[in-house]
């Protein structure tokens, strides 16, 4: 406590955590996020993926007068090379849905079954 008369000295910044304990990092929701986000640029400059995204919003549910719309962000898209086969004898690519995730919460849960069901996209967890 500073008294009267006393000039109060700075105090250093402690990281903020979430409601879940994530700690931000590289400016990233979470540690791992921010790893995550690192191993996806080394793939990119690699050639494995290309148009890598961060923070991607999908509508779920449209704005319906006062009610505001339902989006859900995804933490990265990009498209990944899928393998050739015999059904796909050429080199092709695959587009992803990504999401860092540390808890599943109720409400992750029911946003990705919108996801699947509204756009037709499963999220791949990491």
């Amino acid at each position: 406590m500073v008294g009267k008369g006393q000039i109060a000295k700075p105090t250093a910044k402690v990281p903020q955590r979430s409601k879940y304990g994530a700690v931000k990092t590289e400016g990233y929701a979470s540690k791992k996020e921010a790893k995550r986000a690192a191993e996806l640029k080394l793939r990119l400059h690699a050639g494995d993926i290309r148009n890598l995204r961060e923070q991607v919003e999908f509508v779920l549910v449209p704005k319906s007068g006062k009610d505001r719309a339902v989006k859900y962000v995804a933490d990265f898209c990009y498209e990944e090379r899928i393998a050739p086969t015999a059904v796909l004898p050429h080199l092709d690519w695959q587009a992803v849905v990504e999401d860092a995730k540390g808890v599943r919460t109720p409400v992750y849960i029911l946003k990705r079954r919108l996801m699947l069901h509204v756009h037709g996209v499963r999220i791949r967890e990491t």
